[in-house]
């Protein structure tokens, strides 16, 4: 199974054909932040769901206490890169109101499940990200 800098590096070596169906069958795409302390770019694979054109990512961190770093780093600087498969396009990224949230957040579960169980482990509200196409 495919994790971390290893997913990355292969999805993107194959244009998603390896690592964008993931685990129990869950898409994943490519972020690519800009590093909030370092200025470097920093890239994730992140489970995500279509929506109104859109992407949509959940900084659940397996349920920990604190936001996950590509989080921290999108909200210091919106502006993304998003791999999806073969498409790769520059996006703006925005925290979903809490209206959006509850909309997104049962796709976001019917596709990972575990993510109900995440936010049972923290008081943090998990933030649901919208990744919206900049080109």
């Amino acid at each position: 199974m495919l994790f971390g800098d290893e997913h990355v590096r292969r999805y993107e070596e194959t244009n998603g054909e390896v690592g964008h169906d993931w685990m129990k069958g869950a898409p994943c795409l490519i972020l690519t932040t800009v590093g909030r302390k370092t200025g470097q770019e920093r890239k994730f694979a992140l489970i995500y769901q279509e929506h109104e054109g859109d992407y949509v990512i959940v900084a659940s961190k397996g349920g920990a206490d604190s936001h996950p770093g590509w989080y921290l780093n999108l909200v210091e600087n919106p502006d993304v890169t998003v791999q999806v498969k073969a498409d790769r396009f520059p996006a703006k990224a925005r925290t979903a109101s809490p209206e959006e949230k509850a909309a997104l957040w049962p796709r976001m579960v019917a596709v990972w499940p575990d993510y109900d169980e995440y936010q049972k482990k923290t008081d943090r509200d998990i933030p649901v990200v919208i990744l919206e196409r900049a080109d």
